[in-house]
């Protein structure tokens, strides 16, 4: 049997009240409203969560500025990494229990959630710790006259801005909460996470463990509801910057609320429409495993998944067949196997969504393979392939968010570009060839923040990450994250 066994530690935490994670403690408030937590795999109740009042949301961007302005502010940049690398240890020493939990929730594969949201995560904040004994100023000459025979020096400082809202989506709770963890603890912020309604749990018992790794009370607080909860944190006078992902109409309106309420700096990494391109000399196996592997993980509920392929005329039907073979192979069933390749969707508004896309494609592309909802328990889909055949058809227009990638041949590579960049999104893109010449060439080209070559949709944190267009502002990783956690203040001595 390769279903595998639920924690007792999962288990009783299923059974606990749940509310929020405020100055160091969990808030289990009885007068507000209770979200019901949904196992996608079997549509049967896992928990409950309590939303935030207004009380709550207060004290918890309250404890976050209390911690900010004192005891987060007087450790070192050396303490603060230590803390965080201890915060990663205990990621890991629970990363069984973090990934059940996870899996539960989301529908994510056991091996994803193992892989990803606890070991992508610890090396993710390690990678953060590094940073917080290395971010620095400058040191510069000012050209003013000397009058009197004085002279004059300047300096910059890099200052943490302060409390950080950090929003977080459903399809990598985990993970994509520590990437801000991380930005936000390394430049010495601290941090108030909202996440998705649907996956709180993780980032509920991620909180406890930062406590019981030292980082001080208030640093980490804990938010659940809905939208409108998001909303009065965005507004939030006291809240210094806001980092957003998710869909790109939701974070349009988040870049939109965030200025108006304080000219609030945020950071929004969005959704796409992510264009993969085969030129005529790819190797069509290896690009097979690559869309098998990147295009239909966690049932392709992936930001930068490729969503819209451009293949050669004469490959197109290789590509397609080839991958049709691999996708029946793949069983589809419970997350908690560790024999099944495809789970369910996240949700039931992202199932609907997901089905509403299919229905689109059998009325204007057609179906290769896939298509069709699953009669049985849970938020089940089979992932699909698509060919288009005009540019213009929905489901090449627009992002489903599920296992369905939509491919499209062309005959000439000088209307390559132009089918790659015909698009509002312009998160990410790859290119697929064995001529590293023409790869070159076209790489700065392709509206995309990100461009990989015989691969797609793999990060890591020492590569900046994040869009351009509607796909985004701002940048995850490397060391671009430190602009947008800390203010650029200058200094000017006379002497």
């Amino acid at each position: 049997m390769s279903q595998i066994e639920i924690l007792d530690s999962v288990k009783a935490y299923l059974q606990r009240e749940h509310g929020q994670f405020i100055a160091g403690e969990a808030s289990r408030a009885s007068d507000t409203a209770k979200i019901d937590l949904i196992d996608p795999a079997t549509e049967q109740p896992l928990a409950q969560v309590a939303s935030a009042s207004t009380a709550e949301l207060d004290a918890a961007v309250a404890s976050a500025k209390r911690a900010f302005k004192g005891e987060w502010a007087q450790k070192t940049p050396y303490e603060r990494g230590q803390l965080i690398n201890r915060f990663a240890d205990l990621i890991e020493a629970n990363g069984e229990e973090l990934a059940q939990l996870e899996t539960l929730c989301s529908g994510k594969s056991i091996h994803l959630s193992r892989m990803l949201e606890v070991q992508q995560s610890a090396q993710s904040l390690r990678y953060y710790a590094g940073w917080a004994t290395k971010i620095s100023g400058e040191t510069l000459t000012p050209s003013f006259p000397s009058m009197q025979g004085e002279r004059y020096s300047a300096m910059t400082r890099r200052e943490p801005v302060g409390v950080v809202a950090g929003i977080i989506p459903w399809n990598f709770s985990v993970m994509i909460a520590n990437w801000k963890i991380g930005a936000a603890l390394a430049t010495g912020c601290t941090i108030v996470l909202k996440p998705s309604e649907f996956t709180p749990l993780t980032l509920l018992r991620l909180a406890e463990l930062a406590i019981e790794a030292g980082i001080p009370a208030g640093v980490i607080n804990v938010l659940n509801g809905e939208g409108a909860i998001g909303q009065q944190l965005i507004e939030h006078p006291d809240v210094a910057k806001v980092s957003f992902t998710g869909s790109v109409p939701t974070g349009m309106k988040v870049g939109q609320t965030a200025m108006a309420a304080n000219l609030t700096r945020c950071t929004l990494e969005l959704g796409g429409k992510n264009a993969a391109a085969l030129l005529a000399d790819a190797d069509i196996d290896r690009a097979v495993g690559g869309l098998l592997q990147t295009g239909y993980v966690h049932q392709g509920q992936v930001c930068a998944a490729p969503e819209r392929v451009f293949v050669h005329r004469s490959r197109i039907d290789e590509l397609t067949s080839k991958l049709a073979a691999g996708l029946s192979q793949a069983k589809i069933g419970s997350p908690l196997d560790e024999s099944v390749m495809f789970g369910p969707i996240s949700n039931k508004p992202q199932f609907d969504k997901v089905c509403h896309y299919l229905e689109q494609a059998k009325r204007e592309s057609r179906i290769v393979c896939g298509g069709n909802a699953l009669d049985r328990a849970g938020y089940f889909v089979e992932p699909t392939i698509v060919q288009a055949s005009s540019a213009s058809e929905t489901l090449m227009r627009e992002e489903t968010f599920g296992p369905v990638i939509s491919f499209m041949p062309y005959d000439d590579e000088s209307e390559l570009l132009g089918l790659i960049n015909d698009s509002p999104f312009g998160l990410s893109a790859s290119v697929w060839t064995n001529d590293l010449s023409k790869a070159m060439r076209m790489i700065p080209e392709i509206e995309a923040g990100t461009v990989w070559v015989n691969m797609h949709t793999f990060v890591d944190p020492s590569v900046p990450f994040g869009g351009l267009k509607s796909s985004g502002l701002g940048r995850e990783f490397g060391s671009a994250f430190i602009e947008d956690y800390t203010e650029l203040k200058s200094v000017m001595l006379c002497y």
